[in-house]
């Protein structure tokens, strides 16, 4: 938790130009040594931890049931890919079976069993907030990392035992990587500079895109070799060691850090003096429903999320379906989105930075700038891929294209939250959320029913509809979107009409 007495003397009273400019000027050398980005790239290793930990049932599951049977559809592509298909899907179903158990689950069962990790989500967000607070970024976080790991590594045993039992150790597991993926979002209110909040986040965030890439690359591979169970114990074995690196290396400020330097400490909380302190139990709760560039963020939230479920969920089907590409191949080609999405969020966080610190745009300005570039040409690049599917090529380097444009957004609308209520980051980034899940719920059965009632146009509507949906989150983001502190997050008592104890 914070120290309040030693920040108060730093943070709570008036801060000199002179010596914020100083320690910028001073700590600017350190570069990506400085503590703040070793933060920053444990972050990163964590959330790709639990990126494939929520990835790989989907991953393992077509070869933990006796289902074989492959979709077809007239759309299929007249370019094929160097592969053999049906064949060597066959050949390692046969191969894991050899190695692991397989079940009778019916289809039915099998989608309560992916979508299970999601039915606790809606209600662990909040909480999950000011658990932060009460208990500390780095004690909830790190036991959360923890206990989801353990999970994944019972996931086998939970399998054998019982489809009863899986279903309940995967909610168990749904929803403490909420809680470990909201409460994390409250050390950058203490820990990232404003001029450095965008490639600091991003580098965290980057970790969730490569999490999906190394899972749909290797996941396939390891259990037709090794037999599914490896995925869960070799990926729950990562989470583990990554849950120890966190209680190492993370504090909950840079004032409790034993290992930071007083130069980059008095930049860190002198550069945040103006943001005012944590929240407490004291919210704004009025303010914030009546907050419209609130409301753009969550908005754009629901309106990005929807494209990427598209793409968690029907990527690989399209790519089996339509390109007639096999199985194994399949994840391969559906990893290359992230891969690319992976590379661009970086550079893209380092670029609006630059853009801020340099004084070459307002802070507004870039935010609606980079949420614009990766919403309006991944759009169009993601409904021309029904026009060209019948180019195996072209398809994958629009559906990859698309993917590593859209990773702008990721230091536009996605960080905003971040901008306009430093204080209440963890709880903002909390009600962000629950629009992705809300996002995740809709946007399969929406886009399933489109393509079980046309299979011919199915896959063009549901391409329309991500980019109509996105372009309507944009819309509404650029009216109503601001990068300014709002007036409801400023460090000032609340009447009291305005607070909820």
């Amino acid at each position: 938790m914070f120290n309040t007495v030693e920040a108060g003397t730093i943070v709570g009273g008036p801060v000199n130009n002179d010596t914020v400019n100083m320690a910028q000027v001073q700590t600017s050398r350190k570069g990506f040594c400085s503590v703040r980005h070793g933060l920053a790239l444990i972050l990163h290793l964590c959330n790709l931890s639990i990126s494939t930990q929520q990835m790989n049932m989907s991953i393992a599951l077509p070869v933990m049931v006796n289902n074989t049977a492959l979709p077809s559809s007239p759309n299929a592509s007249t370019e094929r890919p160097p592969v053999d298909s049906q064949d060597n899907w066959n050949e390692t179903l046969n191969e894991s079976k050899a190695v692991a158990a397989v079940y009778d689950w019916s289809p039915e069962i099998q989608g309560v069993i992916l979508s299970s990790l999601n039915y606790g989500s809606f209600l662990a967000p909040i909480p999950s907030s000011y658990m932060a607070e009460v208990f500390g970024t780095r004690y909830l976080s790190g036991t959360c990392m923890f206990i989801t790991s353990v999970l994944a590594l019972f996931t086998p045993l939970a399998a054998d035992t019982g489809v009863t039992v899986l279903i309940v150790l995967r909610v168990i597991q749904g929803i403490v990587q909420v809680v470990l993926l909201t409460s994390q979002y409250s050390i950058w209110a203490r820990w990232a500079p404003p001029q450095e909040r965008s490639q600091l986040i991003t580098i965290a965030v980057a970790g969730s895109v490569l999490g999906c890439f190394i899972i749909f690359l290797v996941g396939g591979y390891l259990c037709q070799t090794i037999g599914w169970p490896c995925v869960f114990y070799i990926f729950g074995g990562i989470g583990c060691v990554c849950s120890f690196l966190w209680f190492a290396v993370i504090y909950d400020d840079p004032v409790s850090h034993p290992f930071i330097s007083t130069k980059e400490k008095e930049y860190i909380v002198c550069s945040l003096a103006q943001e005012g302190s944590p929240p407490g139990w004291s919210l704004p709760t009025k303010a914030m429903i009546k907050s419209l560039p609130l409301w753009s963020i969550l908005i754009f939230y629901f309106s990005d999320y929807w494209h990427f479920f598209v793409l968690t969920s029907f990527l690989p089907t399209f790519i089996t379906s339509v390109l007639q590409a096999n199985i194994r191949d399949s994840g391969i080609l559906s990893a290359l989105p992230f891969a690319s999405a992976c590379i661009c969020v970086v550079p893209g966080g380092l670029l609006a930075d630059f853009l801020l610190s340099r004084k070459i745009l307002r802070l507004n300005t870039i935010r609606k700038l980079f949420t614009a570039i990766g919403v309006l040409f991944p759009a169009v690049l993601f409904t021309s891929v029904y026009w060209v599917r019948s180019s195996f090529s072209t398809t994958i380097a629009f559906l990859t294209i698309s993917s590593a444009i859209k990773s702008f957004a990721q230091s536009g609308a996605l960080v905003n939250f971040v901008d306009i209520a430093p204080r209440y980051s963890a709880l903002l980034r909390a009600l962000s959320q629950i629009f992705s899940y809300l996002a995740g719920a809709i946007s399969p059965t929406v886009n399933g029913f489109l393509m079980s009632q046309d299979p011919e146009l199915g896959w063009r509507n549901v391409f329309l509809l991500s980019a109509a949906v996105g372009i309507l989150g944009l819309i509404f983001y650029l009216i109503f979107g601001q990068a300014e502190v709002q007036d409801w997050a400023k460090c000032r008592h609340a009447p009291a009409s305005e607070r909820t104890e």
